[in-house]
């Protein structure tokens, strides 16, 4: 077998639970700090590159997006030892030119979450602040924009991804709005996945797969459930071609600011730090407690 150059961290979104294309693959089960991941790590490998996947909502789909364990789903990828994470998620379009079945690598968040908790760093005596204004890893986002051209897909590079709390869609005053806001996409899951893996010092890119309009478009109030789920099985079908293609060229993550977003964010001294908080968040603050 090569040798193993990257480790790249896949979260899996809606339809997709799995990757067929990998070797040498096995399943790890994982406990953190912060409880189980939604499901087992697959472990595998792509060419140089050691894939980690981990399916959002579990197997068969069974977590809601507001019950996702989203601190765990990252911090278990990060001690299985993924360097970087590539997030996969189903979205609706707010866009007319984004159209059902395209891909958006998106660079931006709005969150309008309500219920998730979205740090580490809470009730443990120890204050973080990282840097958020950019969240997604440019370099990352870059390559897997050419890894989505590469693969035929049609791609836009760039654009907002409000983030709902749901399970519900939006109404339509809502949906009116966040288009005033310039919002490319829709979603449920993005943040506080995003957040977290910032604080976890794990560069982070999405592709988000388009797979209707939300409820401001007319037109598609005619669309039916049927057409919605086959958009969606050729968007999953098309983000393993991306995904294998992104694999094969995963960029060197050691320049990116996110590895070393917890620099110089820490404000708590650790000497009054407890025990229970260092074992705790050891292994997001090993590199700067000593």
């Amino acid at each position: 077998m090569s040798e193993i150059q990257r480790t790249l961290g896949v979260i899996g979104g809606s339809g997709l639970y799995e990757l067929e294309q990998l070797a040498n693959v096995e399943e790890v089960e994982m406990a953190t700090p912060f409880g189980a991941p939604s499901d087992s790590i697959v472990v595998g490998t792509i060419g140089t590159t050691r894939l980690l996947f981990v399916p959002r909502h579990g197997r068969g789909h069974r977590l809601p997006p507001h019950k996702v364990n989203y601190r765990a789903n990252v911090l278990a990828l990060k001690m299985a030892g993924a360097e970087q994470i590539l997030s996969i998620s189903a979205v609706g379009s707010m866009k007319e030119h984004i159209h059902p079945g395209d891909m958006v690598v998106v660079d931006q968040f709005i969150d309008r979450t309500r219920n998730r908790i979205d740090t580490y760093f809470e009730d443990d005596g120890v204050v973080a602040h990282v840097g958020f204004a950019d969240p997604i890893d440019a370099q990352l986002a870059e390559a897997l924009a050419d890894a989505a051209q590469r693969a035929d897909a049609t791609v836009h590079r760039g654009g907002v991804y409000l983030s709902m709390e749901g399970p519900q869609f939006s109404t339509r005053a809502e949906s009116e709005l966040y288009r005033s806001w310039g919002v490319s996409v829709i979603g449920m899951t993005n943040l506080p996945e995003a957040r977290l893996a910032r604080e976890a010092e794990l560069p982070y890119a999405t592709l988000a797969m388009v797979t209707d309009y939300d409820c401001w478009h007319e037109v598609h109030d005619a669309v039916s459930v049927d057409a919605v789920l086959a958009v969606m099985q050729k968007n999953v079908a098309k983000a393993k071609e991306i995904i294998l293609e992104l694999a094969l060229s995963v960029p060197d993550p050691a320049k990116c600011p996110a590895t070393s977003a917890l620099a110089g964010a820490i404000l708590s001294s650790p000497d009054p730090m407890s025990a229970a908080a260092r074992e705790k968040l050891w292994p997001l603050i090993c590199k700067y407690v000593p």
